[in-house]
């Protein structure tokens, strides 16, 4: 059937302000996972994320785009828009017939690049990071781009069978989260990892990463509608980000006495990402529902990781696989096409086939993301190798890998990078010229 396009004034304005946000969440992102790590790695935790934003664009205009959205097979696009030829400023009627198609790649562009981005934070402070920009490369082509096509490109075999997946449950977060956790075995763990405590180095610097993540996903999951009627998935948002990190905070309480900072910004993470599937399909009142099952799994998944030899530094896992799966499942629980009459209904609406379908479509991610990720890791092993050097870990992969510091002559970030702490004890060499009595003070 035929769609009338026209570019809407109102529709593409709201679309490219949500292209920023998305956007913005990448040094959002950084700064959150930039806190959470010792201070001789937080330049390079920053890095990681701000290269992907550039990476991940040239790959999308030479090639990703076009696998990921242009019409093809049911597993991947063709060769049409290679180079972005023929995107241009008139809308594409099957996917945005209301804003220029240019402007419609562009909001999908930030969505690749911050999923791969994501990953990083199971191999922060070890992993070489020549070999992680070519992971980038890598891993946006042949795993991101086949999934997006599957879920969203027109032709796609899981867009087929009706799986819902508002802005990115499956295609961001759970591929995100496995391919976190197969990276942290296949690379191993920090040389001190399992000893006492390795401390974030900065908690306010992860808390306000935290809030311009919490900001921009109003622009990933609203701007998904690709419309400026994105009520709905607006206030899901902020419904289900804000149930988790109470959520969150009274298990804290409830376990421990105390509601930590790191905690409550995890906590909203969690509820953002639990949401983003579900976000344009589900009442408010299943929101709050989403963010809190989505918080006690996901705290439940951080727990028993700390038990395992596994370093997911950053537990992506537990925050992102974890909570993606849950939001993806209860998408086909809570959705109801009284909310959105392009969704459909869930299992609580008279429909179970949706669960099956958002099971289906959970199982096809794990898979692509597990497997996907192994070869890519194994090949590269092979060709550059993963991880810096034993002297490079222990001095700082700051100083290994960039040549820099982000404190210098001791300051507070250094010695909390060199003291140790939350999460394993650091082993790092103090800053040179720094005082041991002005250490012992400080510990």
């Amino acid at each position: 059937m035929a769609v009338d396009t026209q570019v809407l004034g109102g529709d593409t304005a709201w679309v490219l302000t949500a292209s920023a946000l998305v956007m913005l969440m990448v040094p959002g992102l950084a700064l959150f996972y930039g806190g959470l790590v010792r201070g001789k790695s937080s330049l390079n935790t920053l890095m990681m994320s701000l290269a992907a934003l550039g990476v991940v664009t040239v790959q999308w205009v030479v090639m990703g785009y076009s696998l990921a959205f242009s019409p093809g097979s049911p597993a991947i696009g063709e060769t049409t828009w290679f180079g972005l030829a023929g995107v241009n400023g008139v809308p594409n009627a099957l996917y945005a017939p209301t804003i220029p198609h240019q402007v419609f790649a562009a909001f999908q562009l930030m969505f690749a690049a911050i999923t791969v981005a994501l990953i990083s934070g199971a191999v922060v402070e070890r992993m070489k990071f020549g070999t992680y920009l070519l992971f980038v490369a890598l891993w946006t082509t042949f795993v991101y781009d086949p999934l997006a096509h599957w879920v969203w490109g027109d032709g796609g075999w899981l867009r087929a069978l009706g799986a819902l997946d508002f802005a990115g449950g499956t295609v961001v977060h759970v591929s995100a989260g496995v391919s976190a956790l197969v990276a942290a075995v296949m690379i191993g763990p920090r040389r001190d990892y399992g000893r006492p405590a390795l401390v974030p180095h900065n908690a306010p610097l992860t808390l306000l990463g935290a809030g311009l993540l919490w900001f921009g996903w109003f622009g990933f999951n609203a701007g998904s509608a690709l419309a400026a009627n994105a009520g709905t998935a607006f206030l899901n948002t902020q419904i289900a980000a804000a149930t988790a990190l109470t959520a969150w905070m009274a298990i804290d309480l409830a376990r421990t006495g105390r509601a930590t900072a790191v905690g409550a910004a995890t906590g909203v993470v969690v509820g953002l990402v639990a949401i983003t599937p579900a976000a344009g399909f589900v009442t408010p009142v299943a929101a709050i529902a989403v963010g809190a099952v989505a918080a006690a799994a996901s705290y439940a998944a951080v727990q028993l990781r700390a038990r395992t030899r596994i370093d997911d530094a950053l537990d992506v896992f537990a925050c992102h696989g974890v909570a993606g799966i849950v939001g993806a499942l209860l998408t086909g629980v809570f959705a109801s096409s009284a909310v959105n009459p392009a969704g459909g209904d869930g299992l609580l609406a008279g429909n179970p086939h949706q669960l099956y379908v958002q099971l289906l479509a959970v199982g096809a991610t794990v898979s692509l993301a597990a497997v996907g990720s192994v070869v890519l890791l194994a090949g590269l092993a092979s060709a550059a190798g993963l991880r810096v050097s034993l002297e490079g870990e222990i001095g700082g992969i700051d100083r290994s890998e960039h040549g820099e510091e982000a404190y210098h002559g001791g300051d507070v970030g250094e010695i909390a990078g060199w003291g140790g702490g939350a999460l394993g004890e650091s082993v790092m060499l103090p800053a040179p010229g720094f005082k041991r009595d002005a250490i012992v003070r400080a510990l």
